[in-house]
Parts: structure tokens; C-alpha cells; sequence
């Protein structure tokens, strides 16, 4: 075989394999980024210090209510104390899709999760799920106090202060998605 002949196989070779050799180096990539993304909704989400519950009621209208959640999970599961009285509640029962929203302190991003609330009354769970400020607000908290537990289906984060940005002509944000 000729050196041109192979000089022209392994450049074919070459042109051929070339998606599958740098495919690990776009997943490297992608996964860093997403990792970057999640440190920094981490990030603003703590800091927020609160955040907007919105659920829909019966006429699936949206209705929002500032929370003090507590520290996401590593998962982003988030999880929050009621009245198991509240409007929330009842409306979470006919529809456990909701939506988080944090604003950075700074106002420069946000973190939006979309995902389905589950409402929990395991006392281990209020136990480790409780805020000593809270007392006023819950005298007997084994039956006046029940959580809400929302787990993420995908997440939105825009925050100008790190660099993640939206897209350049529609400005939708970077989006995680979770499995």
C-alpha cells in the first residue's frame, strides 16, 4: 500500500471517528457546566433567605406566597412548615405541581424549580424539619404543623454576577433537568 493510500485511510479514519473521540470531551464539558449551574443555585438559594411557593387552586390560577424554606438538599429538594389548614395545603392535595422562585440578594438572577409537593406528617421528619422561631406560630406542632416536602423535575438559573446568562436572542435561561 502506497503512503499516499494510507496518509488518505487514516485521514478518512480520522474524519469518520471524529464525533465519537471528542463525544467524552462535549459530556465533560456539559457536565461541568451543569455543575457550575447547581453551585450557583445553591448558592442564591440559601442566600435568598426566602422564596415564592406558587401552586394553582381549583380553578388552576396560580397563587403565590412568600416562604421560609429550608437549606436546599443536595438533590434540590426543598422543604417548607404550614398550617396544615392553609389554602396551600388544599390545593397541593388537588395538584401537586408548584413552582419555587428565589431572587438573588443582589437582584441580578433567580432560581426557578418546578416540581410536585408532597405534604408530610412523619414526626421524625418535623423534627428534623423545624425552626425554633417557629414556636409562636405552631404552640402545638405535633398537630398544627405539617410539612411540604417539593421535589424537582427541572430548574431554571440566570445570575449576571456568575456569568450564567440566558440566550442571546430569546434570553431563555440555562435549564437543569432532573431525573
Amino acid at each position: 500500500m502506497k503512503s499516499t493510500d494510507k496518509v488518505s485511510l487514516f485521514l478518512l479514519w480520522m474524519f469518520l471517528s471524529l464525533p465519537f473521540l471528542t463525544m467524552g470531551q462535549e459530556i465533560a464539558i456539559s457536565d461541568s457546566l451543569e455543575q457550575r449551574i447547581k453551585s450557583v443555585a445553591h448558592e442564591l438559594m440559601v442566600e435568598a433567605g426566602t422564596c415564592a411557593l406558587i401552586s394553582l387552586d381549583t380553578d388552576g390560577r396560580p397563587r403565590v406566597r412568600t416562604m421560609s424554606p429550608f437549606r436546599p438538599e443536595e438533590d434540590f429538594v426543598v422543604w417548607f412548615g404550614t398550617n396544615p389548614h392553609s389554602r396551600k395545603v388544599e390545593q397541593i392535595k388537588e395538584d401537586p405541581r408548584v413552582t419555587l422562585y428565589y431572587t438573588a440578594k443582589d437582584e441580578t438572577g433567580y432560581v426557578m424549580i418546578h416540581g410536585r409537593a408532597e405534604l408530610v406528617n412523619d414526626p421524625d421528619e418535623k423534627q428534623k424539619h423545624w425552626k425554633k422561631e417557629w414556636e409562636a406560630f405552631y404552640p402545638n406542632r405535633g398537630e398544627a404543623y405539617l410539612l411540604i416536602k417539593v421535589t424537582p423535575e427541572w430548574m431554571e438559573v440566570i445570575s449576571e454576577t456568575h456569568g450564567i446568562l440566558g440566550d442571546e436572542k430569546s434570553w431563555t435561561p440555562q435549564l437543569i433537568r432532573f431525573e
